[in-house]
């Protein structure tokens, strides 16, 4: 296996090269301060080898200092800025969309898994859009308009609601990736659906005008949201406010489990799991799915048009699904193209599922009547 990846690594340019050693290095570097690699004398062995290897080109192709503070940085897990943070997300879905679609098409999402055992996972990942739709009892979807898909990735949900609500005139996807904005449209014009588009745009500073969707969606987008409160701000701003027939906003995103009486925050050891999960995805700080309830009640929503479930149940098989079809060799091939960031974030789907499988992270689903 390892001899495989070496040779993979030879064959693509020099630029991803630099990337995967890096990469390497890095990986070396936390490991060895997890004590990940004192069981045994081959895995001594073999990470220095690794670290050799990546060592090489790096001392005369890189400067070091950048490096150095990547690798401080990554250790450490220090938080990113406001800025980092959109430009690496941007840069993230840029590099990693394209496998993920080779792989699992062009839903980038959780699936809804029911029965848990289920394995057409593409459908599944459809099945999670009508399953949030049919929450959110819809009265009239005849009456749906224009619709907005907020973090809409390749617009595989834009795409899919337009084609729900025949009666909608347009649906709009935003995204910050460049990359997803002209794969989305591609796709739009591949499956002959005229009314949905994606562009690039910044969730927090959307460019549309007061009240101009019938249907505002977000799908797994607000846990990128370094300003939380902003966010459903921009929600509330560009949903149309007709209480007679309640227009809806469906938010579901990842947050970390609720605190409990007393508690002052999260535990330490569930902190630094997030802190991990935060550098590989580009992720700020978390919230929990109260604290989503309270920002919309801060907006002026009364909690009697909120409504909110813990849909973690629903899917507690997609990382370990996701993980299996990571083991192949076209998975590992399209990895290594794609560049340290996807991989880095292949890695951290085990901290995804340890994350759920222990109960600090959660889907929330939320549904806000306006």
């Amino acid at each position: 296996m390892l001899f495989g990846t070496v040779m993979m690594i030879d064959r693509v340019d020099a630029e991803i090269q630099r990337e995967i050693h890096f990469f390497i290095l890095t990986s070396f570097f936390i490991l060895s301060m997890r004590g990940g690699f004192h069981h045994s004398f081959s895995r001594d062995v073999t990470s220095l080898f690794i670290c050799l290897y990546a060592l090489l080109p790096l001392t005369h192709s890189l400067s070091l200092t950048a490096p150095v503070r990547k690798i401080f940085e990554t250790v450490t897990m220090k938080p990113r800025s406001a800025e980092e943070l959109r430009g690496g997300i941007a840069n993230f879905y840029d590099k990693s969309s394209a496998l993920w679609e080779d792989i699992w098409g062009e839903h980038l999402h959780h699936g809804y898994y029911s029965p848990p055992d289920r394995t057409d996972h593409v459908q599944a990942q459809i099945d999670m859009v009508d399953k949030l739709l049919d929450f959110a009892e819809i009265k009239d979807p005849g009456s749906i308009g224009k619709i907005v898909d907020v973090g809409c990735g390749l617009g595989g949900a834009t795409r899919h609601l337009v084609n729900r609500y025949k009666s909608a005139d347009s649906a709009v996807g935003i995204t910050l990736s460049p990359y997803q904005e002209k794969r989305g449209n591609e796709l739009c014009v591949e499956n002959g659906v005229d009314r949905a588009k994606v562009m690039v745009a910044d969730a927090l500073d959307m460019p549309f005008e007061d009240e101009s969707f019938d249907l505002v969606w977000s799908l797994e987008s607000g846990e990128h949201m370094p300003d939380k409160k902003k966010f459903v701000g921009e929600l509330m701003r560009v949903a149309k406010k007709t209480p007679e027939k309640k227009n809806k906003i469906i938010l579901c995103t990842w947050v970390h489990r609720d605190l409990e009486e007393g508690e002052a925050g999260l535990r330490r050891r569930e902190k630094r799991l997030l802190r991990r999960i935060n550098r590989s995805y580009y992720l700020p700080d978390w919230c929990s799915g109260q604290d989503y309830v309270d920002l919309f009640k801060a907006a002026g929503v009364s909690s009697q048009s909120i409504k909110r479930e813990d849909w973690s149940w629903a899917i507690a098989p997609f990382w370990k699904a996701v993980i299996r079809s990571s083991i192949s060799f076209r998975s590992i091939f399209g990895l290594i193209k794609s560049g340290p960031r996807t991989i880095r974030g292949a890695v951290a789907m085990f901290d995804m599922l340890k994350g759920f499988n222990q109960g600090t992270i959660k889907l929330a689903v939320i549904v806000v009547d306006v």
